[in-house]
């Protein structure tokens, strides 16, 4: 029989996955499937523009207010409209779904990884553990089953889109235009790209759309309100003093030094997911295998993004966060060369996929490792944590995006080269500070979490309470 906590853990995990089984498929499809005039590109950015603005007040607003579970489900309906945007796409239609998706963005994710630590932190009070430990656990098992959304949303795309009767072999003389060789954005001109048929589209949308909706029921039906009870107690108690504290929450934790140093490791989280979302499927599958092949790639990507972060959310409590960050770094950075020199051709398809997967090996450290760390380091502020998580990742996402079109392909790699570079530089300090001043863990001895979890009414900030086992 598995516990209440666990359970909880599970319904996040398999709404997620249902909810971007969705939002991953479109947003892998974005460069080449609505790339005219980089429209696809443009409302990534107003996407990830826009959860950057909710990120400054919306999370602590929201959480506090309606607990957890509503929160994520309110979210998760914004996330649907994107989905009807795309269905019969244009500059309205895809930038007003953009931004109401934009919206939901950061509630969401600050929602499930305050729930996730309030959960892990529960169980190991229960099992006599180290709460650090069972977050690790919890956020490995998150990943675990929410990257496998690559796998069905991209496998939704490419079954779909492998029935177009439009495909085409790519003519050889426009191969040099793919890859980091030649400093050509441009290559749609070329040939290599034809837009799927409309009815396949609309099936596509159809799906994800059905998808999204299950997500929101297995919130609605499944998941216990933790902590509605101190949910409720706020809006019994709130007034304009703790208002203004929620809603200045998330800027006020940037007086913490350690969170100013995690903005690089927070952006290059945006970085390296939007490379391989924006550029390696435009101009390397893409460009020389076609659309159709873009779902496929990223499956590779998702599957061992999967596996890799349940691996590392277990491996973590023996080798330390370090070890794993800088494995990430090592496959990142090789991986940032090898494509600076590859020359894609068809005849050479099993590499095409080989880049996805390692790719994912890094990410699962950039994703389980980051949410674990801003949980362990920020105990008594997590929905204000989370939320600069949130935005400065999403800052990464939109410069990515904003500058996708008008700089060459090789710059964008050497871009994330230095980004990397120094995102290890301030990482590595905050360990170095972490070793010499260890945060002080949370602990918990009552079942009951909502009980535990109380309002600090003086500062607006919500706390687990600390009490003595």
């Amino acid at each position: 029989m598995i516990s209440r906590n666990t359970k909880n853990v599970l319904v996040v995990s398999f709404g997620f996955l249902s909810l971007f089984t969705a939002y991953g498929g479109l947003q892998s499809l974005q460069s080449s499937l609505n790339a005219e005039a980089g429209m696809g590109v443009i409302s990534l950015s107003v996407i990830y523009g826009t959860i950057i603005l909710s990120s400054m007040f919306l999370p602590p607003i929201m959480i506090k207010n309606l607990g957890c579970k509503w929160t994520i489900f309110i979210s998760m309906a914004c996330y649907i409209s994107y989905s009807f945007g795309n269905l019969f796409p244009g500059w309205p239609s895809l930038i007003a779904t953009s931004a109401i998706l934009g919206l939901g963005g950061s509630p969401l994710w600050s929602a499930k990884c305050t729930y996730l630590t309030i959960s892990g932190n529960n169980q190991a009070a229960k099992e006599n553990k180290k709460g650090q430990d069972v977050i690790n656990q919890y956020f490995g098992t998150f990943f675990l089953i929410f990257q496998s959304s690559a796998v069905w949303g991209n496998l939704m795309s490419s079954l779909i889109f492998g029935q177009d009767s439009n495909i085409a072999d790519i003519p050889e003389e426009n191969l040099q235009y793919c890859g980091a060789a030649l400093c050509n954005e441009n290559f749609t001109t070329t040939g290599n790209f034809t837009q799927p048929e409309q009815n396949l589209r609309n099936i596509l949308m159809g799906c994800y759309i059905g998808v999204g909706v299950l997500a929101m029921v297995l919130v609605a039906l499944f998941l216990d309100n933790i902590d509605g009870e101190t949910a409720r107690e706020f809006r019994r108690s709130r007034g304009n003093k703790s208002f203004c504290s929620t809603f200045l929450a998330t800027f006020s934790l940037l007086r913490d030094k350690r969170l100013l140093m995690l903005i690089p490791l927070t952006m290059y989280s945006g970085f390296e997911q939007s490379f391989l979302a924006g550029e390696y499927t435009k101009n390397y599958v893409t460009c020389a295998l076609g659309i159709h092949y873009v779902g496929f790639s990223m499956i590779c990507f998702g599957a061992v993004n999967s596996l890799s972060s349940y691996l590392f959310g277990r491996l973590a409590q023996y080798t330390g966060r370090i070890a794993l960050f800088c494995l990430a770094a090592v496959v990142n950075l090789s991986c940032a060369i090898a494509l600076l020199l590859w020359s894609p051709h068809p005849d050479q398809l099993p590499v095409f996929f080989v880049f996805p997967a390692l790719w994912g090996v890094g990410d699962a450290v950039w994703q389980t490792q980051t949410n674990a760390l801003y949980g362990t380091l920020f105990p008594n502020h997590k929905e204000a944590a989370f939320a600069n998580y949130r935005m400065w990742e999403s800052l990464g996402f939109v410069i990515a995006f904003a500058y996708s079109t008008y700089i060459c392909l090789s710059t964008k790699i050497y871009i994330l080269i230095s980004v990397l570079a120094l995102t290890m530089v301030t990482y590595l300090w905050v360990e170095y500070n972490e070793y010499r001043n260890p945060t002080p863990q949370v602990n918990l001895t009552d079942d009951k979490l909502e009980k535990d979890y109380k309002r600090i009414t003086d500062s607006g900030t919500m706390v687990i309470a600390q009490t003595n086992l």
